[in-house]
């Protein structure tokens, strides 16, 4: 996991969690949480809706650490 980087975008309340790679399939694993494959069925991402409501108790004090897009 150390290559995936974390980015939070406030506005659309979506946290992703990606490395490089091209996307080539988007799985959703449950409602508002969609899991990204490049051609090989590598994961290269995930992207986490309502990433507010979800994750509330975590989110503010990992601001320092996230990269707003």
């Amino acid at each position: 996991m150390e290559d995936f980087k974390i980015f939070y975008d406030d506005k659309e309340d979506i946290l992703y969690l990606a490395k490089e790679g091209k996307e080539a399939e988007v799985v959703e694993l449950s409602t508002g949480v969609n899991m990204k494959l490049d051609n090989n069925g590598n994961l290269i991402g995930v992207e986490v809706f309502n990433a507010s409501q979800l994750f509330k108790n975590i989110l503010k004090p990992m601001e320092k650490k996230l990269q707003f897009v």
